[in-house]
């Protein structure tokens, strides 16, 4: 049977952008959703290419590629078992979705551009993630996540934005020299948009990775934002600061598993890995809000939620570091964070 034009549904707000992509390509006049979705993508490109050169078996990532039945999907590249990562992951996620009315009450705390009027708001949510769980025991952990966040009327014109994000390190064995060199590579980033940035986003990091049933720092930091919107500074400001940040990840990290991955170590260090590894679990499936708010969003890719967990993690009953021990000294820095740049 013939159906009139005016029966047709009218095309989502996600066919609207991927229809957008395909005949015109992302470009500086692109809404900035689109153009935050093509700036992580190219970014998981070059760090999995990168990561991939450290390993002298050639082992690749796997990349799946998903998609949600209302819009959006993402992309999970993900390795196991390597030489040099026990685990490693670096996911792009892209969400299109409704807010109800209860959640758009509770993000006018922070957002007061927010319609508190309207019973929904359609919403985007586009991020990357990044976490790598090294082999050797002396190769510390690392993981950021850099996202967008905004909301829109039925055309989906913006009405409301904020960045977030952040990067930290989570050493078993603590290098001085590497917490220098990391926190150093992010303050150079944070001080070219706000010389303010480094000092307040790091006790932002060091309050928000904090374990409070184990008293203790899930690692060393780095920093950490969330909520950043027009009060903070115009958006294209701001999309000028995540960039710095997130593309100072490589020359962050990169030295350092390049310099402890080939290192010589006792399995008695390998178990304070494990050990370490297991607060790195609880601070996940307890305490982050990003686990949080994935797992309870509908249509949730889990595997690729999760991803941030390690391979393998230990919990010994009632363990304790040696006095005077390199576990010693690591599990001081834990409890009274330190300012290394």
């Amino acid at each position: 049977m013939f159906t009139s034009p005016l029966q047709l549904e009218a095309p989502s707000i996600a066919d609207r952008d991927t229809l957008a992509k395909r005949e015109s390509g992302v470009t500086l006049s692109s809404p900035m959703r689109l153009r935050m979705e093509a700036f992580i993508k190219a970014q998981q490109k070059e760090i999995v290419s990168t990561l991939e050169t450290l390993d002298p078996s050639k082992k690749k990532f796997r990349t799946d590629t998903w998609a949600r039945p209302n819009g959006g999907g993402g992309i999970s590249c993900v390795l196991q078992d390597g030489t040099v990562f026990e685990k490693a992951g670096v996911n792009t996620s892209v969400v299109y979705g409704t807010l109800p009315r209860p959640a758009i009450e509770k993000m006018r705390v922070n957002h007061k551009a927010l319609d508190p009027d309207v019973e929904s708001l359609e919403f985007f949510a586009a991020g990357l993630s990044c976490v790598l769980h090294p082999q050797n025991p002396n190769a510390p952990t690392v993981h950021f996540n850099y996202r967008y966040f905004e909301t829109m009327d039925a055309e989906g014109n913006c009405n409301a934005w904020w960045f977030g994000g952040g990067t930290d390190l989570t050493p078993s064995y603590l290098f001085d020299e590497d917490a220098i060199h990391f926190h150093r590579t992010i303050k150079e980033a944070c001080d070219k948009h706000d010389r303010g940035y480094y000092p307040r986003f790091k006790q932002w990091c060091d309050k928000y990775f904090h374990i409070p049933h184990r008293g203790e720092s899930r690692g060393i930091g780095g920093i950490f934002f969330d909520d950043l919107d027009e009060e903070e500074k115009e958006q294209e400001q701001l999309f000028s600061f995540i960039k710095d940040c997130l593309t100072a990840f490589l020359p962050s990290y990169y030295p350092l598993i390049e310099k402890r991955k080939d290192m010589s170590f006792t399995q008695q260090e390998k178990e304070w890995q494990q050990l370490r590894r297991g607060r790195y679990v609880e601070f996940n499936l307890v305490h982050d809000r990003g686990t949080s708010f994935g797992l309870n969003t509908p249509g949730a890719r889990v595997e690729s939620i999760l991803m941030s967990l390690p391979l393998t993690a230990r919990w010994i009953y009632m363990h304790d570091a040696d006095k005077g021990s390199r576990e010693e000294r690591l599990l001081k820095v834990l409890r009274e964070p330190r300012e290394w740049v």
